[in-house]
């Protein structure tokens, strides 16, 4: 049964609708052109977005849009993910450094525009609770932006995390510091051991979901999202609960899907004035 979601429609769309292109620069373009056009008819949404190198083609495509004239982001408002405990904010590994050099800056936007959790908090719980507060009280995320790690997690969500979870404080695996010690000179030291991230539960709460895989190493990780059965042991699964998810994956990243040519086939021929 869970094999067939993906042929699931709500209103009009598959309930994980997947895309595959040629690399990660037309993925980000696609991707920036919807973030574009969202802009261009609610001129404040608020877009969430994500750290790391996945995204940096969504983020370079956007920047260049706004510089064009193509669209105005400067009432744009901005919401993190997830963040490092520990790490003070002015640190340039925080993800609210990182998010401001590639983001905010580029889009030229303030801090303003800036919605995150308080990494540095005394109390963790209290801070965790205080930013899905302040999301709820901005109206919500309009557009989402997700990577996907190996395993299957999204955010800082790891294998087995609840699927209805709230922002919260996570202990990081051994592997995703090894991956993210090359943001820390190679030194897996450096690297906190917690995160604040947005759970499952808060994720699925935005208006549109847009995940971007690029390359092999994630096509495992793809496949269980949108053909596997909806499992903790895959977050980025919970995807398939959501009525308006697109998954972008260049053609490396859609080497395991089984219904590939399907998605082809089905974006192809889908009307020009959805978008995705």
């Amino acid at each position: 049964m869970f094999g067939c979601v993906p042929f699931i429609f709500q209103n009009g769309r598959p309930s994980v609708e997947v895309v595959i292109v040629s690399d990660a620069k037309a993925g980000g373009e696609l991707i920036a052109e919807a973030m574009a056009e969202l802009l261009r008819h609610k001129p404040d949404a608020l877009l969430g977005v994500a750290t790391g190198s996945t995204p940096l083609p969504i983020y370079q495509a956007l920047a260049a849009k706004v510089d064009s004239g193509a669209v105005d982001a400067s009432r744009a408002r901005v919401a993190q993910l997830d963040e490092y405990v520990g790490l003070p904010a002015e640190h340039p590994e925080s993800y609210r450094s990182v998010l401001r050099r590639e983001v905010l800056e580029p889009l030229g936007l303030d801090v303003d525009a800036f919605i995150g959790p308080d990494g540095t908090a005394e109390d963790v719980r209290a801070a965790c609770e205080a930013y899905d507060k302040a999301l709820a009280e901005a109206g919500g995320v309009d557009l989402q932006l997700l990577g996907i790690g190996t395993d299957g997690h999204i955010g800082f969500n790891e294998p087995c995390s609840s699927l209805a979870s709230r922002t919260r404080i996570k202990t990081l695996t051994e592997q995703t510091r090894v991956d993210n010690a090359r943001f820390f000179e190679g030194d897996i030291e450096q690297v906190p051991h917690h995160v604040i991230t947005q759970g499952i539960g808060t994720i699925l709460e935005a208006r549109h979901l847009v995940l971007l895989a690029t390359g092999e190493g994630k096509a495992d990780a793809v496949a269980a999202t949108v053909e596997g059965p909806i499992a903790a042991v895959c977050p980025a699964s919970a995807l398939q609960l959501h009525p308006h998810a697109t998954v972008v994956v260049d053609e490396a990243a859609a080497s395991k899907l089984k219904l590939a040519d399907y998605f082809r086939h089905t974006y192809a021929n889908k009307p020009d004035w959805q978008g995705i």
